[in-house]
């Protein structure tokens, strides 16, 4: 099994129905800060990340605006994933799969751009973890 230490969660992803509100919601009502947006236009969606602080140093909340949503999302799928940051994510597979773990999308490049690579695996419930070491190399290290 891959050595843990390293490891720290990243975000939790929530799903929002109307950007704005919720932006306004945690912002105003709680008292985060807007760290960064991106628009994602071919994969037709925001991500507005949100925190009492820096992502270099603790946990942020993410949410996930898709632009076609027609109505609010249920309760049960509003949950998206809790993100675990990794030194290794390709190693760190290796040892999650070789220890039992369900890997529901294999370690590569963000679909949608950026220099991260990411992976997903599922809990014994099949809620989703998502893998991210930064600064990956496009494909796997031969």
């Amino acid at each position: 099994m891959t050595d843990a230490s390293q490891f720290r969660i990243l975000h939790t992803m929530l799903r929002v129905f109307d950007l704005q509100k919720s932006v306004d919601f945690y912002t105003r009502l709680l008292g985060m800060k807007e760290l960064r947006r991106r628009d994602y236009p071919n994969g037709r969606f925001t991500l507005v990340f949100l925190g009492y602080g820096e992502e270099a140093s603790g946990a942020v909340l993410e949410l996930t605006h898709n632009w076609d949503q027609k109505e609010p999302y249920a309760l049960g799928t509003a949950y998206g994933h809790v993100a675990i940051g990794v030194p290794d994510i390709y190693a760190t597979c290796d040892g999650l799969r070789a220890a039992g773990a369900k890997i529901t999308r294999e370690p590569g490049p963000m679909k949608f751009g950026g220099t991260s690579a990411i992976a997903f695996i599922e809990d014994p419930d099949g809620y989703k973890i998502e893998l991210i070491q930064k600064n990956a190399a496009a494909e796997r290290p031969a």
